[in-house]
């Protein structure tokens, strides 16, 4: 007798993985979230999605305190994709909306905001969760 397992839309399966706090990190959370989207049948979400990632993923290696970093892909809700970075800093993201041309880093927050509907941090008492959450259609 075989078992065939249903995907849910929603909720569980969950996708995280536990990464070293470098910048090739960021190619694996893209496999992630890839891999996440098509499970749900989100294939049209992988750009903005992957450039979201890429980016909370840069933050959290700049801006993080231990060897480590989580990286969570989630949806909550039929409409929505979450994908998070957890890291071990208390210190919470700004975004910058100065315009010195010089910096060619420091504005990828506002890349985040401009791609998801919304974003924020969740803190911990140990560090904190930087999270956007990309608009989908429901699978059907």
């Amino acid at each position: 007798m075989t078992v065939m397992a249903t995907p849910r839309p929603t909720g569980h399966p969950g996708y995280s993985e536990t990464l070293p706090r470098v910048a090739e990190s960021a190619t694996v959370a893209r496999r992630l979230v890839r891999t996440a989207l098509a499970a749900w049948g989100l294939e049209d979400q992988m750009d903005d999605a992957s450039l979201v990632i890429t980016e909370l993923v840069s933050n959290a290696v700049d801006h993080g305190r231990l060897p480590s970093i989580r990286v969570i892909v989630s949806r909550p809700t039929a409409n929505r994709v979450r994908l998070g970075v957890v890291d071990r800093s208390k210190a919470v993201p700004m975004m910058r909306t100065d315009s010195n041309g010089d910096q060619l880093r420091g504005r990828g927050l506002v890349l985040v905001d401009a791609l998801t509907e919304r974003w924020g941090t969740d803190l911990y008492g140990w560090g904190k969760q930087v999270w956007g959450e990309l608009k989908c259609e429901p699978a059907r």
